[in-house]
């Protein structure tokens, strides 16, 4: 006999606790769609020993995976485990909100257009994270955003995400 609870994951793989019958609808959908991208970041980074025709090359699955850890440990307690952002903190990073062209009405540091991923590199780069800002490598910056990216939907297949491919990734034309 069940106790009512169910063990979900979120995007920077945490486990949490919750009870099905008291969710609302629109936690609901929020955790099946962060069920649903775990799910995918997870098939990506295991992609790396046995790909299948249309996933990334191993150099992007490891990057993927390598921005899934760093975005759980210098991102998540901002944007939120599952990337949707935190009122009053920080905005969402991963859904249908997330990176907009304009900067949100409001937005405390964000002034620029984010036309491509190399506009977004140069911004987080600067500017994040908010308490240790251009903190990581190069590297590091451009993990997170493989993760990020993946996690929208981005095709990454045979690409990481580097100075050379971050300005032909189009996040709005």
């Amino acid at each position: 006999m069940s106790d009512g609870f169910v063990a979900t994951r979120d995007i920077a793989g945490q486990k949490h606790f919750n009870r099905e019958n008291r969710m609302s609808k629109a936690h609901r959908q929020h955790a099946i769609l962060a069920r649903s991208i775990a799910f995918c970041v997870a098939l990506v980074a295991g992609c790396a020993g046995n790909p299948g025709p249309n996933a990334p090359s191993g150099g992007a699955s490891s990057q993927v995976a390598q921005g899934q850890s760093l975005y759980g440990d210098r991102c998540a307690s901002c944007h939120g485990s599952g990337g949707e952002g935190v009122v009053g903190k920080a905005p969402p990073v991963v859904g249908k909100a997330a990176l907009p062209l304009d900067p949100p009405p409001g937005a405390k540091k964000r002034k620029v257009q984010f036309h491509t991923a190399a506009d977004v590199f140069a911004w987080v780069k600067v500017n994040m994270p908010g308490d240790a800002p251009g903190s990581l490598t190069d590297e590091q910056y451009a993990a997170v955003m493989a993760f990020d990216l993946k996690a929208n939907g981005v095709d990454l297949t045979g690409k990481t995400v580097d100075a050379t491919t971050a300005p032909t990734i189009v996040l709005h034309p």
